[in-house]
């Protein structure tokens, strides 16, 4: 594991560690135990083709991730040099990278406050910690896995204002009495509405994509816009920048409320739906139970959908079938 230790008596970050896999020992009154200062990030690194290893856009990750620790009283970071660290951390650990493209390896930077005083406050010491895991195929099985969403309006994610848009733990422990919720309806993940007009946020951890048929006639990829409530996801910002690349249908970043959503499907311009993110990269939606109804949505059923392109797309660039700039190579 990584380890870098940060004192703000001792004139900030001190020299990086990689050190064997250990517990951490924190002090009962450390800020992250009593306040949840802390936050986290999520990468994965790819075995290529090639035999090369490659982690994908973390130039945007270490971005997002001093983001959240200016919201959080956090110390904030070179993003290079922890890259860097991450790199050398990747290579010497290589052999727990799969040989294997329906596998990775993934990476978890964490920053947590761990002054020993209590009092909401800035914190004047922190570590900044990396753990490596293995990770599996996330569809499993020779078929497509689509998923099943609950859209309960009762319950919100974020809010204007909030820290909906940062990757922090306090945003994710409040979500899982919910999914309970949905597990026991048997769906099996949440779509996060807000407001009267209940607009579609994200789905689960992901961001979420609409593909339709819109009044002019045109196919549009429609994805929330980045106003506070919803993670800028480094998967989201890339189907984006393909999207508008390819150039074949139109692009938007606007609000979906659900009455457009049931509308689209009523009138059979419903084409996909799908989440994008780290874990999965691309999940497309089967189903969404809102209001007592169960609105089947066809995206799985398209001939050649879209989300399936995307997917292909990303793993082609992650896994070293196609070079681009977005993979960075680890030297090993």
């Amino acid at each position: 594991m990584l380890k870098i230790l940060y004192h703000e008596s001792l004139g900030g970050w001190q020299r990086p560690e990689i050190i064997p896999f250990e517990n951490i020992v924190l002090h009962p009154a450390a800020k992250v135990l009593h306040y949840a200062t802390e936050l986290f990030e999520g990468m994965k690194a790819y075995r290529g083709v090639d035999g090369k290893i490659r982690i994908f856009r973390p130039e945007m990750n270490m971005e997002r991730m001093n983001q959240t620790a200016l919201r959080a009283g956090l110390p904030t970071f070179d993003g290079a040099n922890l890259i860097k660290c991450l790199c050398r951390l990747i290579s010497i650990d290589q052999e727990w990278v799969p040989h294997s493209e329906s596998s990775s390896l993934y990476i978890r930077p964490t920053l947590i406050g761990i002054d020993p005083t209590l009092g909401v406050a800035a914190c004047a010491s922190a570590m900044l910690y990396t753990i490596l895991c293995p990770v599996g195929a996330y569809f499993s099985g020779a078929g497509e896995s689509a998923v099943s969403l609950l859209a309960d309006p009762q319950f919100t994610r974020a809010w204007p204002g909030g820290c909906g848009d940062k990757k922090m733990g306090s945003n994710y422990a409040p979500t899982i009495h919910v999914q309970r919720e949905a597990l026991g309806q048997g769906l099996q993940q949440v779509l996060w509405l807000y407001g009267e007009d209940h607009l579609i946020t994200e789905v689960g951890t992901m961001n979420i994509f609409m593909f339709c048929i819109n009044e002019s006639g045109e196919k549009e990829l429609v994805t929330p816009p980045l106003d506070g409530l919803i993670l800028p996801g480094i998967t989201r910002a890339s189907i984006l920048q393909l999207s508008r690349e390819w150039n074949e249908f139109r692009v938007s970043e606007r609000s979906i409320p659900m009455a457009e959503l049931v509308s689209l499907l009523s009138e059979n311009r419903l084409l996909e739906l799908f989440g994008a993110g780290t874990a999965c990269v691309v999940s497309p939606i089967a189903s969404i139970s809102y209001k007592g109804e169960k609105l089947l949505i066809p995206t799985v059923e398209q001939k050649y959908p879209i989300y399936a392109k995307f997917r292909r797309t990303l793993t082609d660039i992650q896994y070293g079938h196609v070079s681009h700039p977005w993979a960075v190579t680890v030297d090993v």
